[in-house]
């Protein structure tokens, strides 16, 4: 029971329920809470996750409703099936930004600003990532305190292999975690960093079968839940601080970039030639 029910905090205005929330934002994610363990699990259509704009604009609203509903103690993160994310990226961006209306183009860099910025500072609970296989936008598995990851997982950005910067946070994520020159190695020429590689390179925290995956999450989840509150909220206050400095001195100098490089090349991003090299070669 939250503390909240105290009759000193009568008048106060409570946030939105677990029912409210899990059922407004159904069509993006399945969840189920236990025992203070929240899952999100990314879906389309009970299937695997296929990109689209809705889900992209209500993330960062989602993030604030776990925030700020008291009876989350723990965060699970997960996806559908055997892939993480999928979306064709010409149906995704059917035409040069530059040519849509600026509040659209205002829109889309502060949904991508939020889902960053909420995630990190929102989310006052321990996190950990289930990444249960390949596919781009993993940057907010990447900023999970745990991240656990499935054999064929894969942690490429695909941005400037597209024809743009990678300003959205995963690049920030790889740098911080895997090392500069690595990053900068593996972001110009969209070198796939399959789990095994990205557990040497110290992006997750361990690989695991797609089946033993959430187990093992849920397994932890509830190995953190026997701690007191407060000693999780301050072992995810430390951990999570080098995210929140960096989100703070960093990220907007990513997505600025992202951007400009986006609309000012007045072009179709993602290119769709460099997208068809990139499928040829297997990388995308």
């Amino acid at each position: 029971m939250s503390s909240l029910s105290d009759p000193r905090f009568k008048g106060h205005v409570p946030s939105a329920s677990f029912e409210e929330y899990s059922e407004k934002y159904a069509a993006f994610f399945k969840m189920r809470r236990e025992n203070g363990i929240i899952e999100l699990r990314l879906h389309t259509d009970d299937g695997p996750y296929v990109h689209n704009w809705a889900a992209h604009n209500a993330w960062n609203r989602v993030w604030q409703e776990v925030g700020n509903d008291p009876d989350n103690h723990v965060l699970i993160l997960t996806g559908t099936g055997e892939t993480w994310f999928r979306g064709d990226p010409q149906e995704t961006w059917p035409r040069p930004i530059v040519d849509e209306e600026p509040d659209y183009i205002f829109q889309q860099a502060i949904d991508a600003w939020k889902l960053i910025e909420n995630f990190v500072n929102n989310l006052d609970i321990p996190t950990i990532a289930a990444v249960n296989g390949p596919g781009i936008h993993t940057e907010f598995a990447l900023l999970c305190d745990i991240t656990l990851a499935a054999e064929d997982a894969d942690f490429m950005d695909p941005h400037f292999m597209a024809g743009t910067a990678p300003g959205d946070g995963l690049a920030l994520a790889l740098q911080h975690l895997m090392g500069t020159k690595r990053a900068a190695y593996d972001i110009y020429t969209a070198r796939s960093i399959p789990a095994r590689k990205a557990l040497d390179y110290g992006i997750v925290s361990d690989v695991l079968a797609r089946e033993e995956l959430l187990p093992k999450a849920w397994a932890i989840a509830e190995d953190i839940m026997k701690r007191p509150r407060f000693t999780r909220w301050a072992t995810h206050s430390i951990l999570a601080r080098p995210w929140r400095k960096l989100v703070a001195e960093d990220f907007g100098f990513h997505l600025s970039q992202q951007m400009l490089a986006t609309v000012a090349s007045k072009r179709q991003i993602p290119d769709p030639e460099l997208v068809a090299e990139a499928r040829s070669r297997k990388s995308w």
